[in-house]
């Protein structure tokens, strides 16, 4: 279970592939670990592209429109195929600056994206900060408050 669980042995059972060619192509198994990060986040960077043209920035500020399109946002974030859960990718990405800066990007990329729905980067960025912290707590199964609730009351 988690990031403890990985060896070549466990990838190589769950990919097919043999261990001697996981080794081959990536060396020792941090290299590895941090190819898999790097593909998630790659995943992730896919997903936010298709969400921002799938889902319309809208036309008013936090209330209306905006504040739909934003919700409709991160909920489509959080439920869409995430290729690992956003919260261990996060943590997993402390280890490594080019994955911190990976996610920084992704980041940055989301908050422009609810700004852009929100009308206000400072509303963008409470309401990220926000989700991050739900998204943590519903993972240890902790319901504290509802997103849309939230963005009614800070728009």
């Amino acid at each position: 279970e988690g990031e403890k669980a990985v060896a070549f042995s466990s990838v190589a059972r769950a990919t097919g592939l043999a261990g001697a060619s996981l080794v081959q192509r990536y060396g020792p198994l941090p290299q590895m670990v941090e190819a898999a990060l790097a593909w998630a986040w790659d995943e992730m960077d896919r997903l936010a592209a298709m969400l921002e043209a799938e889902v319309p920035a809208g036309a008013t500020g936090g209330s209306g429109a905006g504040a739909k399109a934003a919700q409709a946002l991160l909920k489509a974030l959080g439920e869409r195929g995430q290729p690992v859960p956003l919260t261990a990718l996060l943590a997993a990405s402390l280890r490594s600056a080019a994955l911190r800066q990976r996610a920084g990007d992704w980041r940055a990329r989301v908050l422009a994206m609810l700004a852009a729905r929100l009308r206000d980067r400072d509303l963008a960025a409470m309401v990220f900060a926000a989700w991050q912290g739900q998204v943590l707590w519903d993972g240890l199964g902790e319901r504290g408050f509802r997103l849309k609730d939230l963005v009614k009351k800070l728009g």
